[in-house]
């Protein structure tokens, strides 16, 4: 019988849930979904990045991506501003309000992670993250910098 746990991506699979789980449970004092914590990263990592690529990078369809904007333009945390030229495209800019949420937020995961990854030594937790990053720069380019948008 074939055991799910030998296979990388069931593992990979496994953690991304538990992690992700985790990850809302920091993320709801601040009132933050994960789709709203990427686009609002995004637009801090690049200021009037579009919609479209944001959700690129976070791998989440257009439509998930849209309703996290919505929420978070709602809340004063994103501003949709349009480039000359370019109408139709709405980019996204973080306003002050945004940036500090995002700062006070990106302190707790950080403590979120260093919790999950505590079975690690720091060397294991590095090649753990650089075999990681190679294979989500292979299966998502636009997810790492410097990929595809």
């Amino acid at each position: 019988m074939n055991h799910p746990e030998r296979r990388t991506g069931y593992v990979a699979w496994q953690i991304g849930q538990i992690m992700a789980a985790r990850i809302e449970r920091t993320l709801r004092p601040f009132q933050l979904t994960l789709a709203q914590n990427s686009a609002l990263t995004q637009a801090i990592r690049e200021p009037g990045v579009s919609s479209a690529t944001a959700a690129r990078r976070a791998a989440i369809t257009p439509q998930s991506m849209g309703t996290a904007v919505n929420g978070l333009v709602e809340r004063g945390l994103l501003e949709r501003r349009t480039t000359p030229g370019d109408r139709r495209t709405q980019r996204l800019h973080a306003t002050e309000t945004g940036l500090r949420l995002a700062a006070e937020a990106a302190k707790a995961l950080d403590a979120t992670h260093a919790e999950a990854l505590q079975v690690l030594t720091p060397t294991e937790q590095g090649q753990a993250h650089s075999l990681l990053l190679k294979l989500l720069a292979s299966l998502n380019p636009a997810a790492v910098e410097g990929g595809s948008p």
